[in-house]
């Protein structure tokens, strides 16, 4: 058996509100958001599987829990510009978090995906980071290639939110899973704001395995799939990032999806 909690925290670390319950739970909070809050999800074992949704504005999401702890930061300001203006407003929340069934662990599904990722996370996974980030703006962050979000043709704020690299060359993207999981499809939407953007005619695929796999791509907002034989891998990095001779300056990545099971 599996406890969960949920805590909604204020800024100094006050509780504000709180439940616990196993295997499933759910939290109602019944005021504003204000800067600095957070939500604290915490289960009595590590190593778990769960759906959540910590905001009824946003997706319910897979997710791996590799410790028992996991701090999400409500967004505000600029680094809400990445999210959907609906999210985190009112004075209703409903926060839910279940354990998956084996059944679901098992599902061939889309193992990138996390709507709740943000810079500081270092336990719900998938996570994605980079080595950089256009002008470190919350609408260019590497999570924003991760959240679901599959509209490519414009730039900038909500739902338009992307991961840019700044015109830096030797930009890297990298999706960590936390644990083992065997892939075989890595699926890619490029930002088409054409002729604002540029797009990459070339990129190269690592594997914590250790192979590699270089791609050509097409200019097109379409999803492009790239077949893989079925590895075994920790993470992905996507890198040596070939822009076309298009004289648009900004080629950038609006979803990154890897698809497979877990081992």
């Amino acid at each position: 058996m599996i406890n969960l909690s949920i805590e909604v925290q204020s800024e100094d670390g006050t509780i504000l509100a709180k439940n616990t319950d196993a295997e499933e739970i759910n939290l109602v909070y019944n005021h504003p958001y204000q800067l600095g809050d957070s939500i604290v999800l915490r289960s009595s074992k590590p190593h778990v599987y769960l759906y959540i949704q910590l905001d009824d504005a946003m997706n319910e999401a897979f997710v791996y829990l590799s410790g028992q702890e996991y701090q999400y930061i409500i967004p505000f300001d600029e680094k809400k510009t990445s999210y959907s203006p609906k999210s985190f407003t009112g004075e209703m929340h409903l926060l839910t978090a279940r354990v998956a069934s084996v059944e679901e662990i098992a599902s061939y599904k889309n193992l990138a995906r996390n709507e709740y990722d943000q810079h500081t996370n270092t336990s719900l996974f998938p996570h994605a980071s980079a080595n950089v980030e256009t002008r470190g703006e919350a609408v260019f962050a590497a999570r924003n290639a991760i959240n679901g979000n599959t509209v490519t043709f414009s730039h900038g704020g909500w739902p338009f939110e992307s991961w840019g690299i700044n015109q830096q060359e030797d930009a890297e993207f990298t999706i960590h899973f936390g644990r083992h999981v065997e892939i075989d499809k890595i699926v890619l939407y490029l930002r088409a704001d054409f002729p604002h953007d540029n797009y990459w005619e070339k990129v190269s695929l690592h594997f914590s395995d250790g192979s590699k796999q270089v791609t050509q791509l097409i200019k097109s907002g379409k999803a492009q799939t790239i077949q893989l034989e079925p590895k075994k891998v920790e993470w992905v990095k996507l890198s040596e990032l070939i822009k076309s001779d298009d004289p648009a300056l900004f080629p950038a990545l609006t979803q990154f999806e890897a698809y497979g099971h877990d081992v």
